[in-house]
């Protein structure tokens, strides 16, 4: 069957799928991937793989993707991150049969993407992504389609918009790519409810809509619903028990569902971070329920939500993070509400922007310092940009230097990587038992002679 490109690769492939389940690392699993088809998702991503793990290392593999083989999850696509075009089709080459199209990232704006070399990062590489099969506002979409890429997604942010500073996406830019190409595009951005993803659909053209933080905090975004959280809560530990996954990512998941709850409840809110067992959460959530319920039937007649929410507490809903720069009231006086610091805040060594634990630190031992000044940079791997070990004889990160090591037969001491000596030692091994061989050889070979002359002077005689 000849490969399906476009518009046909959307249309049969994935089922002409508008409602979208973005890629998240560690949140979009398999367990909550089957929860969200069940309300009304048509089209989910894995997380985000590392291209060059997975092509080496087979648990890898199957605890991301071989092991979660299930003919619900479907259609599913693969997200990898890479930076070396041959990699990239190698790893793609091992998951291509347990999805139905292989995805690279070239959006993810953290400072990980940074120091690994890829997500956003890759953006200003453009022969490098020619020969990847891959996304610059227009020019950039254009090129990706005429190096191959069948499907689009556009986030509708710069790399810089991350975290408390992402605002809104740009819609007319979304638009502007989906007018510019001739193949598929998806939309990601803005999307809180089911009547932001009509109105994007409607404003922008797009195929297929993403949703990331909407539908982490109402799995039932797509149904158009606003369900009770415990209902889909207690949903999804029902799957994690069929298809179990890490406890942290479950404990995330309940973070985010009962998000808005949980700033009533802040003791429970320390029971969840701290337990360790599913049964565990399994109970905190049982007593989340209990507390709402109470909550309800004591409730007053046209009481409303409070803290300015659309819905109660107990309901699926949006969250909208706060800006670094918007004000809020608190005890009638304004305060600054300031989300997570990057690395590149913390790195100008003001000693305010200190993330909480290192505030704790600080205040433990005040002669700690936390001056990256003072601190040896790392150094990068000479292949992929990834740290490389310090006494490594190649200046590569472990993965690259085993790959090397063994390509050229090699020792690297720093990385405890020994294929020279190890071979050297089977080598003299073999020797060795050829030299213990040898006269066993040459004594069955003398008796197997003197027998033969036997036999001849028996024969000779008889005759």
């Amino acid at each position: 069957m000849p490969k399906l490109r476009g518009e046909a690769f959307w249309r049969e492939t994935l089922r002409s799928a508008h409602y979208v389940v973005a890629p998240m690392v560690d949140q979009s699993e398999l367990a909550w991937r089957l929860l969200s088809r069940r309300h009304g998702a048509q089209l989910c991503y894995t997380p985000m793989l590392h291209a060059q793990v997975f092509l080496r290392d087979a648990n890898y593999r199957r605890e991301n993707l071989y092991g979660d083989a299930c003919p619900e999850d479907r259609p599913l696509i693969v997200q990898f991150c890479a930076n070396d075009p041959e990699v990239f089709v190698q790893a793609a080459l091992l998951a291509q049969d347990y999805c139905d199209a292989i995805d690279l990232n070239l959006g993810c704006p953290q400072m990980i993407a940074k120091r690994g070399h890829y997500g956003a990062f890759l953006q200003e590489e453009w022969d490098l992504l020619q020969k990847m099969n891959i996304d610059k506002t227009v020019k950039y979409a254009q090129m990706l389609e005429k190096a191959g890429c069948q499907l689009l997604t556009v986030h509708g942010r710069t790399k810089e918009q991350k975290g408390p500073l992402a605002g809104v996406a740009s819609w007319d830019h979304i638009q502007a790519v989906r007018k510019a190409v001739s193949i598929p595009v998806f939309a990601n951005g803005n999307i809180q409810c089911l009547s932001d993803v009509e109105e994007c659909i409607r404003k922008t053209g797009v195929h297929g809509v993403m949703s990331a933080e909407g539908n982490l905090h109402n799995p039932a975004l797509f149904e158009g619903r606003n369900p009770l959280v415990w209902e889909m809560a207690e949903e999804y530990l029902e799957i994690v028990r069929k298809y179990p996954c890490p406890l942290s990512y479950v404990r995330a998941h309940l973070f985010k569902l009962w998000h808005h709850t949980l700033q009533v409840y802040q003791q429970l809110r320390e029971e969840l971070a701290k337990v360790k067992t599913l049964d565990g959460i399994v109970d905190v959530n049982r007593e989340l329920k209990l507390r709402c319920q109470e909550e309800i039937a004591n409730q007053k007649e046209g009481e409303k939500p409070k803290e300015g929410l659309p819905f109660f507490h107990w309901i699926c809903q949006p969250y909208t993070r706060a800006g670094p720069k918007e004000r809020c009231r608190e005890n009638g006086t304004e305060k600054s509400v300031r989300g997570k610091r990057t690395l590149e805040e913390e790195e100008d060594g003001n000693s305010e922007l200190l993330s909480k634990n290192k505030q704790k630190k600080k205040l433990r031992n005040p002669n700690k310092s936390f001056d990256p000044s003072l601190k040896p940079k790392y150094a990068k791997c000479d292949q992929c940009g990834n740290p490389k070990g310090n006494k490594c004889v190649f200046n590569m990160c472990r993965g690259c230097c085993k790959k090397r090591a063994f390509k050229e037969t090699a020792d690297c001491p720093g990385h405890g990587l020994l294929f020279k000596t190890k071979y050297e030692k089977s080598l003299s091994w073999q020797h060795s038992q050829r030299g213990i061989q040898a006269p066993e050889i040459s004594q069955r070979g003398e008796a197997e002679v003197g027998e033969m002359a036997m036999l001849k002077e028996a024969g000779d005689s008889t005759a």
